[in-house]
């Protein structure tokens, strides 16, 4: 006879598991842990069905394989697990989940701030690299730069994308309302890319294959806009629309 409780709770783990995986693993660097770690637990439940079906040879192999795995998977991910186990402790990605609406409120002000500078920078040349981390992302970025948790003005961005400061050369890392560091380094992709695609273009594609996070990229070059977001580019001409992407992002 069926226990259909148990299996409604099961049903209820599923998908709370599926939603935790797809609004803070997908697209980021824990994304292979966390299928690595499904694998495995896969692997064990075969083998406890193949012993309890009395295949204990075939049981026993899968048994032993899974439990070297598992000390397998400690040293190939140690990396990824300290990162995300100090990721979930850390109480600001928990703040961010449960913020409030005071907190959207001024992230309207911030939004008018970086549209207002990156269109400025957009007509002058000047080179400027923005992310906005998704709540676990912030692993995937190399090395963070400078603290600055500063509240979001178009004057210091400016000041900081200025090509004579030291810091204009790195990214600036967004976090609600503020801007959490400058000078960051990002991963930089290995694809291959137009030729037209600077350093800071890869650092934004780089950073976007290995995370959720999205990039807002101008072109010194050109003065063209871009957001990089899962590996790929597209091309802000109208302001507009950019406004109404990033008031997206930042309401994340």
């Amino acid at each position: 006879m069926i226990n259909w409780l148990g299996l409604i709770q099961i049903i209820i783990i599923a998908i709370i598991v599926w939603l935790f995986y797809r609004t803070f693993i997908r697209n980021t660097s824990s994304e292979k842990l966390v299928r690595g770690l499904l694998g495995l637990a896969l692997l064990w439940v075969v083998s406890f069905i193949l012993n309890w079906a009395h295949l204990d040879l075939l049981g026993g192999f899968l048994h032993w394989t899974a439990l070297f795995l598992s000390l397998s998977l400690i040293v190939v991910f140690q990396p990824e697990l300290r990162k995300f186990m100090a990721l979930m402790g850390n109480i600001s990605v928990w703040r961010r989940i449960f913020k409030h609406d005071s907190v959207v409120q001024r992230d309207n002000r911030a939004l008018d701030a970086i549209v207002s500078a990156t269109e400025y920078m957009s007509a002058k040349h000047t080179g400027a690299l923005i992310v906005f981390p998704s709540m676990i992302d912030e692993s995937a970025i190399e090395k963070k730069g400078v603290h600055i948790d500063a509240v979001i003005t178009s004057e210091l961005l400016l000041t900081i994308f200025f090509n004579k400061t030291p810091l204009h050369d790195g990214a600036v890392i967004i976090t609600g309302d503020r801007i959490a560091y400058a000078g960051a380094i990002l991963p930089l992709s290995q694809n291959n890319l137009n030729w037209k695609y600077g350093t800071r273009h890869r650092a934004a594609l780089g950073l976007s294959e290995v995370s959720g996070a999205t990039i807002l990229v101008v072109s010194e070059e050109s003065g063209d806009i871009s957001i990089a977001e899962r590996g790929k580019f597209t091309r802000y001409d109208d302001m507009k629309k950019l406004r109404a992407k990033l008031e997206k992002v930042m309401a994340k």
